[in-house]
C-alpha cells in the first residue's frame, strides 16, 4: 500500500553535494509514529543506515556521516530528501528510502526500489 520512490542524479563528481528525494504515496510522512529513512548498499557490501527523519521532523544520522548529511522533508509534497556533501567514490552505492518505526531499530517494512549513485571523476 505504501510506496516509496527515489529520484535524483545517478552520476556525481567528487566534492559535489548529492541530493536524493523520496516521494511517498499511500501514507502521509506526518503519520504518527513512523520514521523515514535512507539506507545505502555499496557493491558487494552490507546495507548501511544513513539516517532518518521522523513523522514530527526530528532527525538522526549515522555518526560517521553526520557532519555532511542532512535529511529534510516537504510535507506538502509528502517527500523527504537526503543531502550529502563532499561526496567521494566511497559514497558510490545503491541508495534506498524506506519506512521504519520508533521501536523497530533499523528494520523497515516498505522500501523504494533503490537508485544507483556513482561518484566518479
Amino acid at each position: 500500500q505504501v510506496q516509496l520512490q527515489e529520484s535524483g542524479p545517478g552520476l556525481m563528481k567528487p566534492s559535489q553535494t548529492l541530493s536524493l528525494t523520496c516521494t511517498v504515496s499511500g501514507g502521509a510522512i506526518t503519520t504518527n509514529a513512523y520514521y523515514w529513512g535512507w539506507i545505502r548498499q555499496p557493491l558487494g557490501k552490507e546495507l548501511e543506515w544513513i539516517g532518518y527523519i521522523t513523522y514530527s521532523g526530528a532527525t538522526n544520522y549515522r555518526p560517521a556521516l553526520k557532519s555532511r548529511t542532512s535529511i529534510s522533508r516537504d510535507t506538502s509534497k509528502n517527500q523527504f530528501t537526503l543531502q550529502m556533501s563532499s561526496v567521494t567514490p566511497e559514497d558510490t552505492a545503491v541508495y534506498y528510502c524506506a519506512r521504519g518505526g520508533p521501536n523497530w531499530g533499523h528494520s523497515y517494512d516498505y522500501w523504494g526500489q533503490g537508485t544507483q549513485v556513482t561518484v566518479s571523476s
